[in-house]
């Protein structure tokens, strides 16, 4: 077992290309905005909402850099984007699959850690576009249950059909989750 400080952190370059495409799109907006709306004397209800995109953004950044998985003496805790925290215990886990997922249209996968609750609700998901496979396979030896690998690779399609209750929500509607 590892000890309680060790912390698991989503891949620091989706923040930076993430800041990098905000401001990519707001500024060149805002800047035009600005320049249309100053001699009318609209601008201050633009720098209104200028200031509430800044909020939305430093909100969403707080989010990001609170999101975590840390190793707890008796298991793992989940602090997710929207702030929710899920503290898994050992005996809690029913079973770890990890799956490699298509991405949209393309051959390229990723990996997709799901931990299920014995009752088969999933209580973790670890998907490869924010953490690390290395860091799935950690949480999956931290709460001491053997990975199942799917041996082929699969489709949302094919995972909706086979396996609805490992997705969120929105991915249960195809017209949702393209």
């Amino acid at each position: 077992m590892t000890q309680s400080r060790t912390l698991l952190r989503p891949h620091a370059h989706l923040f930076r290309r993430g800041l990098i495409a905000i401001f990519a799109l707001t500024t060149p907006v805002f800047a035009v905005l600005y320049w249309l709306t100053i001699p009318d004397g609209v601008w201050p209800l633009l720098l209104g909402i200028h200031i509430l995109v800044v909020a939305v953004t430093t909100l969403a950044v707080l989010s990001y850099f609170s999101t975590t998985i840390q190793f707890i003496p008796d298991g793992v805790r989940e602090r997710g984007f929207f702030g929710r925290t899920v503290e898994v215990r050992h005996g809690m886990v029913g079973s770890v699959l990890l799956i490699d997922l298509y991405e949209g249209s393309t051959l390229d996968t990723q990996p997709q850690l799901f931990v299920t609750g014995k009752d088969g609700r999933v209580l973790i998901r670890m998907r490869g576009q924010f953490w690390a496979l290395a860091d799935m396979e950690r949480v999956a030896e931290e709460l001491d249950v053997p990975i199942t690998k799917r041996a082929e690779s699969v489709t949302l399609t094919e995972l909706r059909r086979t396996s609805p209750e490992l997705l969120y929500w929105f991915e249960r509607f195809p017209r949702f989750s393209r």
